[in-house]
């Protein structure tokens, strides 16, 4: 039987490691809610073997019954109905019905709509396991945040409508955004919101690319305010799925075939505000997409994992010039960049998680009411502080993760050479599913341009100090002082890019975010090789060795590879070359003609 939780000493590593209790006593409000409600804990250990029994259960689901049907799912597809309504491929309806049955559907939801109110930290570690099983289903399962924006904004009748039945996997959502005219750049929305003469809303116009479009519960970006172009002319708006609004057509898309990606049209459909008029992009919007943007994180962390699965097994197996192919030199460092490269990912989509949870702590401990005042006045600090860091930190594991996500794929193929080409093997499906991130919910270019501002305006020098001054094991010394020397290098990076302008800065910003991830990374490894969980690996032969110990390896190891690569981009960064905007068009030549 199949676990992806007890098959994953990194996962359950990082979980023990985790300081689960911290954000478990911010989500639980003091554990207040363990008199109400039967499930919910009592106190930091009991929520931890809450949240571990509950990921113990999402592995082995994940592992027993959704990844079995993954293959048949990318082959079925989805299908439109004459009648305008969408058919699930087989596997996606089990899947959801056995999601619902385990009420996974309300993770994050609190205890009184009957969610788990688990925090976005264990939430992000059961959808890395869901999309290792089955990256189209994550699509589906990951779009808990729509229950969460309407928790968060909504007023408390529309938050009975809907909560109690998402919870109970009676009802699925999307988040309808983005247009034809409009994708990345939100502000271009042209969806008509109206009002009749009695103030009731209706929403006019065709949406695009919308995932799980045939959802019953939308959360639709419109123009309500006529008058006014820009984000502030937008809001937010929730409507159910019914007879006003029709799936136009279903995109034929490369990968993760069985989450349905629909065109709509909206005609004179009956709808209602979400918060306030005129916040829908600025504030609830962007609260949703972040939230995005991590689950896609997870996505990405799931695709990796399951696509180096197979290329690991197979370079042990596979026996070419009478060894197997991992005793090979370039195939061996191929792999163990592979792997790494997952850690480094799962370690900065957890501690961007984690960062997550505590805002959100600090700020609805706030909206309670904290008595005491200087408590109330840290709070404030510490809140402010994390957002910062958390709008530095999220972009950052939204990039990282999905591009390291499309390189492991791509690597998993190259392992197994021709065999990875073929159908015979999943590769070739996970590097379909892996395309796909690196674009959608913020393409990477876009996330970059997020996170340098962050890097380079002071948050990421504030946070690194803090990481910096924390204590670690006497043997990693020299390693700190590699890392002390790229902060070193970084700061002179950034100030170079500021005085030579925004422009320049955003130019070189993915080798500024580069640097940035790099250093962070090395600090909380770290940090993981410094830990006192208590805890072992397996090895091949049948072995054993402390988790603790191989993080000193994997630490080392990344930190010393880094060091060259972080000085040569300093040098770039600091070249001043700005041929891209002197020489572009000598560069790039003629549009050329279509054939």
């Amino acid at each position: 039987m199949a676990n992806f939780y007890k098959d994953n000493d990194d996962i359950q590593f990082m979980f023990k490691h985790l300081d689960i209790e911290h954000v478990a006593e911010f989500r639980e409000e003091g554990y207040r809610f363990a008199e109400q409600f039967d499930h919910a804990p009592a106190d930091g250990q009991e929520a931890r073997q809450n949240y571990e029994m509950v990921l113990e259960a999402v592995g082995q689901l994940s592992g027993d019954f959704i990844h079995p049907r993954s293959e048949s799912i990318d082959r079925e597809g989805n299908t439109l109905n004459d009648d305008g309504t969408v058919t699930y491929a087989k596997g996606i309806s089990e899947s959801l019905e056995a999601l619902a049955k385990a009420d996974l559907m309300g993770f994050t939801l609190p205890h009184r709509f009957g969610g788990l109110n688990f925090p976005e930290t264990v939430y992000s570690i059961a959808t890395e396991m869901v999309s290792r099983a089955d990256a189209s289903l994550m699509n589906i399962f990951g779009l808990q945040g729509i229950a969460g924006t309407i928790n968060a904004f909504a007023d408390e009748e529309i938050k009975q409508r809907y909560l109690h039945d998402f919870s109970a996997g009676k009802i699925t959502g999307a988040m309808v955004l983005t247009e034809p005219d409009a994708g990345s750049d939100l502000q271009a929305c042209q969806v008509k919101a109206f009002q009749d003469d009695d103030g009731n809303w209706y929403l006019h116009g065709v949406k695009r690319f919308i995932t799980n479009g045939c959802g019953e519960v939308l959360l639709v970006l419109a123009r309500s305010e006529s008058d006014r172009s820009g984000g502030l002319g937008l809001s937010l708006f929730v409507c159910d799925n019914g007879p006003t609004v029709q799936v136009r057509r279903l995109e034929d898309k490369l990968g993760i075939h069985g989450s349905p990606t629909c065109e709509l049209i909206f005609d004179n459909t009956p709808c209602e505000l979400i918060g306030e008029r005129q916040r829908g992009l600025v504030t609830y919007v962007m609260a949703l997409m972040n939230g995005a943007r991590v689950g896609i994180a997870s996505q990405s962390m799931g695709i990796a994992e399951a696509t180096y699965r197979i290329a690991r097994d197979y370079a042990a197996s596979r026996e070419q010039f009478g060894v197997p192919i991992e005793k090979l030199p370039a195939v061996r460092d191929m792999v163990i960049d592979m792997k790494i490269a997952i850690e480094v990912g799962r370690t900065l989509l957890y501690e961007a998680s984690q960062s997550v949870d505590i805002e959100i702590g600090l700020l609805t401990a706030l909206e309670n009411g904290v008595k005491d005042k200087a408590l109330a006045l840290k709070y404030k600090k510490r809140a402010r502080s994390q957002k910062r860091i958390n709008a530095m930190l999220t972009p950052m594991s939204k990039y990282y993760c999905s591009e390291m996500c499309n390189t492991v794929a791509y690597d998993s193929i190259q392992v197994l050479g021709g065999s990875g080409f073929m159908r015979d093997y999943a590769c070739e499906r996970y590097a379909r599913d892996a395309r796909i991130t690196t674009i959608y919910e913020g393409t990477s270019q876009l996330q970059v341009v997020a996170a340098v501002r962050g890097v380079c305006g002071g948050t990421f020098e504030k946070y690194v100090a803090e990481l910096a001054s924390r204590e670690y094991a006497d043997e990693l010394k020299d390693m700190l002082a590699l890392l002390d020397k790229a902060t070193e290098q970084l700061k002179q990076s950034a100030a170079f890019v500021k005085d030579a302008g925004i422009d320049y800065m955003e130019l070189y910003g993915r080798d500024i975010v580069d640097i940035g991830i790099d250093i962070i990374i090395g600090y909380l490894f770290c940090g993981q090789a410094s830990s006192k969980v208590d805890m072992v690996a397996a090895v091949d032969g049948g072995g054993t060795v402390k988790m603790t110990e191989r993080k000193k390896a994997v630490a080392r190891r990344f930190i010393t590879k880094n060091a060259p690569k972080i000085t040569a981009r300093v040098e770039a960064i600091c070249s001043g070359d700005k041929s891209t905007f002197r020489d572009y068009e000598a560069l790039i030549g003629p549009v050329p003609e279509e054939v």
